[in-house]
């Protein structure tokens, strides 16, 4: 049993309509699996249908249907196909006919290219609808430039008397700056006899789901609007409106960020995707994009100039500049950069320093172990305490497999090393510097190459002399 509307209330199905292709996008790609903040636009229709615990989500898909329903995974949603695209009346009514045939009680009916819709809106228009015994409610907003809505017209009480599709207006209609964003929540038992009696007389000879508001006016039911900010309901069209709803997300996610008490050093420049989470006293400098599923602790400080994606902070991080994590774990105190590269599956303990330009790829790093200089570490298992030498190298692809190197505790890698895997160094160990690595080195051991220094005396006179005078 649904309890949006806060108190026990009748059944609750949602109908989300996103069946289209979106011809204004330009695109390959289905109009809902366009993303915003990280994710399709369809899978931020359904996290917030979740919050009102429907006891029924229906999606009616149809461009693109299997991919679509690949973007819906993990959620509970049951899927109705409209392989024919005829109107948004007859997307619900594929709906009621694939999966509501049985269902009694209140039918919500949104769009999967509306992702900015709050929870809270739809519980109070939920709940006006179900206090005021009305048959049908439906969302209302005034906007500066109405054109490609549909108008809401009412009578001289201020009364709805009917809804207007843009195309099919009069001049002083389209004058109107109320508009219908296609929000409705309908008693089931109207909702179902409504649609069938709906017929396409109208500039697209579709069946326009708006015609049963008409039909309830006429009825005389009870049909009750509630307003709603502009900017909740605003569609996707085309790419200019992805990039606007894209900038309204993001100051959206930004300002509930710094309410949860993270600092941005400067918000306009900071790209954080929806489900991002960051703990309270994180400094975040400019130009930082934090992508995915990223988790940041408390205490960090991300200096600028990053990009994250699906990265996970421990508490006080110090991330420098420049810095690009992905699919990587980070323990407390670790500092990292500038100009560092953490590749997936890095996995780096607490107090761990990677510094200029080192790259990280599938490794795991113990505790305190620094590699603060020019290094590549791949496919390597580094112990604790341990100090990895400017331009070392684990040599870890011989063309054809990516082979293991295994480093222990308190080992020291000499400046301009190579580790050529699959190699092991027991603890304790001393790598000198320029020393290439093919064989095990056992613990406490001093690996190194003999290479002895040749000198000639005064070899760079007599190399100029026969430079400049061609001798």
């Amino acid at each position: 049993m649904s309890t949006a509307s806060g108190s026990a209330a009748r059944p609750l199905a949602v109908v989300i309509l996103a069946a289209g292709q979106g011809t204004r996008m330009k695109s390959a790609h289905a109009k809902v699996l366009h993303e915003l903040g990280g994710r399709p636009l369809v899978r931020h229709v359904l996290e917030t249908v979740r919050v009102l615990a429907a006891d029924r989500t229906v999606l009616v898909i149809g461009h693109q249907a299997d991919a679509v329903r690949a973007a819906c995974s993990g959620l509970d949603v049951a899927f109705a196909l409209q392989a024919e695209q005829r109107g948004t009346g007859h997307a619900t009514a594929i709906a009621r006919d694939a999966c509501l045939s049985d269902f009694s009680g209140d039918v919500l009916i949104l769009y999967g290219d509306v992702p900015l819709l709050r929870a809270e809106t739809l519980t109070r228009l939920i709940h006006g609808h179900r206090e005021s015994g009305a048959s049908l409610s439906l969302l209302t907003t005034i906007v500066d430039e109405p054109a490609g809505y549909g108008r809401i017209v009412r009578d001289p009480s201020g009364r709805l008397a009917r809804i207007v599709e843009h195309k099919d207006a009069s001049e002083e209609e389209r004058s109107l700056r109320e508009i219908n964003p296609g929000i409705y929540c309908v008693e089931s038992g109207f909702l179902f006899a409504a649609l069938d009696r709906l017929r396409p007389d109208n500039a697209q000879r579709e069946l326009y789901l708006t015609d049963i508001v008409a039909q309830a006016v006429t009825e005389e039911r009870g049909v009750r609007t509630e307003p709603s900010p502009a900017s909740e309901v605003e569609g996707i069209n085309s790419r200019a409106d992805l990039a606007a709803l894209e900038a309204s997300l993001r100051d959206r996610v930004v300002a509930r960020h710094m309410a949860g008490g993270v600092t941005f050093l400067d918000p306009r420049t900071a790209w954080i995707d929806d489900g991002v989470e960051i703990g309270p006293d994180t400094v975040i400098g400019p130009e930082v994009q934090i992508r995915g599923k990223s988790r940041i602790g408390r205490d960090c400080r991300i200096d600028g100039s990053a990009f994250l994606t699906d990265a996970e902070l421990a508490d006080r991080v110090h991330l420098r500049p420049l810095v690009v994590i992905t699919e990587s774990r980070i323990d407390s105190g670790a500092v990292i950069g500038p100009f560092a590269h953490l590749r997936p599956g890095t996995r780096l303990a607490r107090d761990v320093h990677i510094g200029n330009f080192v790259e990280v790829k599938k490794s795991v790093v113990g505790a305190g172990t620094k590699a603060n200089h020019l290094a590549y570490l791949g496919d390597a298992t580094i112990g604790s305490a341990t100090n990895i030498g400017a331009g070392t190298i684990t040599c870890n692809y011989d063309g054809f497999d990516k082979h293991p190197t295994v480093i222990g505790d308190r080992v020291q890698v000499g400046s301009d090393s190579q580790l050529v895997a699959p190699v092991k160094i027991g603890d304790d160990a001393y790598i000198a510097t320029g020393t290439t690595v093919r064989r095990d080195v056992p613990a406490g051991a001093l690996a190194f190459n003999s290479k002895a220094d040749r000198i000639r005396a005064d070899w760079v006179a007599g190399f100029r002399q026969r430079k400049r005078g061609g001798g």
